[in-house]
């Protein structure tokens, strides 16, 4: 079973396995590209039941011991229990959990590439045109606006109008905001303004950035809200400004699935919120927080404002995206060019002299050259590391900031890793950064998590600017 350990722990894929001779029949894994159908009864003759489940701070995510933990991940083991109670091991039915992008759930569920869907969801008719849901986990879900401490206060749901909300199209908060918007058209005022995302923001990750003053407004259920306000105090929950107050969320499965509907009833009824197991495991995961900087407050926008041409400049001669660069320099130094490190790092992006005698970029203490060394050096990385590598654009450069915070030699063992455990060496976010953080610890992860952020802030930012000139409704939004 030590194979089955490592896939349950390392989350990899539905490897072939083998077994030594033990009394429990073979388990029936299948590969990446086979699809199973059926209701509970083929579970349990193949004795694993697959459950999709987003990668998540709140709901799915390891430990720096490897463990997987969150509230769905607690939820799913006592459903193990529950359906393995009194069996022999021979008979016993195991869940595997299955790390899928929120905007894949249902679809990969009804491929057939998973059997149960864990992942805060939402019943909206939709969805149940495609899946049956469980009983309620919740009900009454309300779902309420959010704002950052500095955008402008609102007084009612109307206030909205004309204003960015910053949220995951592929959350049920979308057909909530246009059922807002249908109002403010009957009422001749102008729509929000919805703000995409990227697919791999949960919704406490867009929490916060608005906390982090990096987004201005978003939508979340109250009851996430409301916990996450104990982490991230400057975000404001306007609980008197609903979008939807009828809520309901389930565990999801496949239509015509009789017997798994049972069973997942069954369960949910003495494990819901309200439920001495739900409200436990709700407060459980909401101690270890990692907080990101505020980069849109006045200061830091005009420091963001003076480097601007710095970094295009040398951005459009290294052929790299200033932005992200920008991001950087951020993460490294908040854009301070009077920041020394203990190691006698230099300025906006934290330069060795060094270094900057062997980039020959000239005076890395003053800001131009220094920035110029920070880019340079990027772009060197780039090139000796990850130019004839199969990846997008963006993951190089996530990977370079990996290699550059951890050492390429680190990086490359660790993508060998997850190839070995069936993760896409090519791939940053939910591959190689779950190797990473197994084996080096957060602080690679949590370096190019930061940098994203704030270069998806960034990008926000020169919208609104762009906005601004246009003199769209988005300006209006955002004026401090």
């Amino acid at each position: 079973m030590a194979r089955l350990l490592l896939v349950l722990l390392l989350m990899s894929t539905f490897l072939p396995m083998t077994h030594a001779a033990t009394d429990e029949q073979p388990l029936k894994f299948d590969t990446q590209v086979n699809t199973v159908l059926g209701d509970y009864d083929v579970m349990k003759e193949r004795r694993v039941i697959r459950v999709l489940i987003p990668y998540s701070k709140t709901f799915y995510f390891i430990d720096n011991r490897g463990t997987q933990r969150g509230i769905m991940v607690e939820l799913m083991h006592q459903f193990d229990k529950q359906i393995n109670k009194g069996l022999k091991p021979s008979k016993k039915t195991h869940l595997l959990f299955i790390p899928t992008a929120r905007d894949q759930l249902i679809p990969q569920l009804i491929a057939g590439r998973g059997d149960i869907i864990a992942a805060n969801l939402t019943m909206t008719p939709e969805r149940e045109k495609l899946v049956d849901f469980s009983v309620p986990l919740a009900k009454n879900v309300r779902e309420v606006v959010i704002a950052s401490g500095k955008a402008p206060e609102l007084t009612t749901a109307e206030s909205l109008s004309g204003k960015s909300l910053f949220v995951n199209p592929s959350t049920s908060y979308i057909s909530s905001i246009d059922t807002l918007n249908k109002s403010l058209t009957e009422k001749q005022l102008p729509p929000a303004i919805v703000i995409k995302a990227p697919g791999n923001f949960e919704p406490e990750d867009i929490l916060e950035m608005v906390n982090a003053n990096l987004a201005d407004y978003t939508v979340v259920d109250r009851y996430l809200a409301i916990l996450w306000k104990q982490i991230y105090p400057n975000i404001v929950v306007y609980e008197n400004i609903t979008l939807r107050d009828d809520g309901s969320i389930a565990l999801a499965m496949r239509k015509n699935s009789p017997l798994l509907k049972a069973q997942l009833d069954k369960f949910t009824a003495s494990h819901k919120i309200g439920t001495s197991f739900g409200n436990q495991q709700v407060y459980k995961y909401l101690r270890n927080t990692k907080w990101v900087k505020d980069a849109r407050s006045e200061e830091e926008i005009n420091k963001f404002n003076q480097v601007t041409e710095i970094f295009r400049k040398y951005g459009a001669q290294y052929n790299v995206d200033w932005l992200l660069m920008a991001a950087q320099g951020y993460q490294e130094s908040r854009l301070d060019q009077s920041v020394r490190s203990k190691s006698g790092a230099i300025g906006v992006m934290q330069v060795l002299p060094t270094t900057g005698k062997e980039l020959k970029v000239g005076d890395i203490s003053l800001i131009d050259p220094n920035i110029n060394a920070g880019v340079k050096y990027i772009r060197f990385m780039r090139d000796r590391y990850f130019a004839d590598e199969p990846m997008s654009d963006m993951n190089k450069m996530l990977f370079t900031f990996a290699s550059y915070n951890a050492g390429p030699a680190k990086i490359a063992r660790l993508r060998k890793e997850a190839t070995k455990n069936g993760l896409d060496p090519n791939i940053w976010f939910n591959n190689v950064e779950r190797i990473a953080q197994l084996r080096i610890g957060n602080e690679t992860v949590q370096y190019v998590s930061n940098i994203f952020k704030y270069y998806v802030a960034y990008q926000l930012i020169m919208e609104q600017i762009k906005a601004r000139k246009a003199e769209l409704p988005v300006a209006a939004s955002t004026a401090e």
